[in-house]
């Protein structure tokens, strides 16, 4: 049990650098969100003033998404440790996580967009910027599961 503790808070700590990167403002999906988020609509000084006022939450939602990413890692590291315990291959594993995926997360970040302000010129950008996102920091997560089994 400890292993998955730690495997899962490795999992958030992947999904925060995942997260930093994916949406860095040097990125498409980065330049998405912040399209999103209103950010261009404003002058360079409003956008300045938004950011000096931001900076002092940053630590707290950073500590509050990375325990969020907690129990997402967990479940994923969970489901990895025990199908290889149970003799699945990894493929069918990822398959696993793949579905899990699909079947929950995928969902929740659509009905998020869609009962949104989100601009609906990039609606479709920002939902499969987002799902991807996701994807990709369940499978790294999985990958690293697998190596300490």
């Amino acid at each position: 049990m400890i292993t998955i503790l730690l495997l899962s808070i490795a999992g958030s700590i992947i999904a925060a650098v995942v997260g930093t990167l994916w949406y860095s403002n040097k990125t498409p999906m980065g330049r998405i969100h912040m399209k999103n988020l209103g950010f261009y609509d404003l002058s360079e000084e409003e956008q300045k003033k938004k950011i000096a006022e931001a900076k002092p939450k940053m630590m707290k939602m950073y500590i509050a998404q990375t325990a969020l990413s907690f129990l997402t890692a967990f479940s994923v590291v969970f489901i990895t440790i025990m199908g290889i315990h149970n003799g699945l291959s990894f493929g069918m594993v990822i398959g696993f996580v793949i579905m899990n995926w699909l079947c929950f997360i995928v969902p929740v970040i659509g009905s998020a967009i869609l009962w949104s302000n989100c601009d609906r010129s990039i609606t479709w950008k920002k939902f499969f910027s987002d799902i991807c996102s996701s994807l990709v920091t369940l499978v790294l997560t999985a990958l690293l599961a697998r190596l300490f089994v």
